[in-house]
């Protein structure tokens, strides 16, 4: 039976009145508090058998470690968007930026930069994508991203290397200045320090986040890209904002 069922069914209660209002009102608030509940567990189920899901998510043969939900909503946004450039910080073995490059190929458009500390001698190769090594933080490795973007647009940037709050704070002050406007920073693995899984991590992606926004009125956490219920990234999908371009859901 359906909220509108257990509302109408309820005793006393008659159309219109205040009492059915506030019947309403609570059983809308109890399912959405038993949706969180399942949503949680899900998370922290789908999180902590990563041997099977993310952690052994490969797309074309290449690991990605990536939530599949995110990675759908990844290519909603590069088909809606279709960016010139993509700047990911953390390469790992490559399989982002492989599907990244994958789907600019069925777009006919844009280009990675991909960078990480790490050096992998068997990254895939790919026309689109181009390897930097060293810090996403480094001056130099920054300067050189800057290089490579140039004047094209539009400019989307993902951040998933350090996941230590400070690291990321360092990396939104960064590039937030390349993302252009209607675009998106999408900050990963928001999810950790008990949000809601690795609850010992410490501050992480969110505590950037949280510092972050409140620096700048350039940017807005777009709940719509969250619409899957799992998201490693809850929170960090920041739109820049744009005079001419619908804002989403804001918070």
């Amino acid at each position: 039976m359906g909220t509108p069922d257990l509302i109408r069914n309820a005793p006393g209660l008659r159309r219109g009145s205040l009492a059915r209002r506030a019947a309403r009102r609570a059983l809308e608030a109890r399912a959405a508090r038993a949706k969180r509940r399942i949503v949680t567990r899900f998370h922290r189920l789908f999180y902590d058998s990563s041997l099977q899901t993310w952690s052994n998510t490969r797309w074309l043969g290449v690991g990605a470690q990536k939530c599949t939900f995110d990675l759908w909503v990844y290519q909603e946004i590069l088909h809606e968007l279709r960016p010139a450039v993509i700047v990911e910080c953390g390469t790992a073995e490559g399989g982002s930026a492989l599907f990244l490059a994958s789907i600019c190929d069925l777009v006919d458009h844009g280009s990675i930069v991909t960078i990480d500390i790490a050096e992998y001698t068997d990254r895939p190769e790919h026309p689109r994508i181009t390897y930097l090594n060293g810090s996403s933080i480094d001056p130099e490795v920054f300067a050189r991203v800057e290089q490579l973007v140039g004047d094209r647009a539009p400019v989307l940037v993902i951040l998933d290397s350090n996941h230590e709050r400070d690291h990321v704070l360092a990396e939104l002050r960064l590039y937030s200045a390349l993302v252009t406007p209607g675009s998106y920073l999408i900050v990963e693995d928001s999810n950790i320090n008990g949000r809601p899984i690795l609850p010992a991590f410490g501050p992480g992606p969110a505590e950037a986040i949280e510092q972050f926004l409140p620096e700048t009125d350039e940017f807005f956490v777009d709940r719509d890209r969250e619409k899957f219920f799992l998201t490693f990234n809850p929170g960090g999908y920041l739109r820049r904002r744009s005079a001419d371009r619908e804002r989403g859901s804001q918070t």
